[in-house]
């Protein structure tokens, strides 16, 4: 069985790749106050990601967004909706959970198949 983990830690991986699919970690919007600028910050992230792995947002299976409070999703959503490849649309969730950090407004969990 081939696993392979990306930018792991003793506590977590930032993905792990198994069977052509590449599994992230949730990403949090570490710059900007706001739950759009920190969403911006995530997909950034996430591409980042994606491209370690050799993959990119077009090849993405299933998205769930975490807002910490869900009176951010119309922000959330002009993000993504700018960000998201219109032609390849990943199955996707959205709620609201409390996060790990009170700074944190959105989290942004992705799996992607792998070419």
């Amino acid at each position: 069985m081939d696993i392979t983990r990306i930018e792991d830690r003793p506590r977590m991986s930032n993905a792990v790749v198994h069977n052509g699919v590449a599994y992230l970690s949730g990403v949090v919007g570490r710059k900007g106050e706001s739950a759009g600028e920190q969403m911006q910050d995530a997909l950034a992230e996430i591409d980042r990601i994606l491209a370690l792995v050799g993959t990119c947002r077009s090849n993405l299976l299933n998205a769930t967004i975490w807002l910490a409070d869900i009176a951010d999703y119309d922000a959330m959503n002009a993000v993504w909706d700018e960000w998201v490849d219109k032609d390849n649309p990943p199955a996707r969730a959205t709620g609201q959970v409390p996060l790990a950090r009170d700074k944190y407004r959105v989290e942004v969990i992705v799996t992607a198949a792998v070419p």
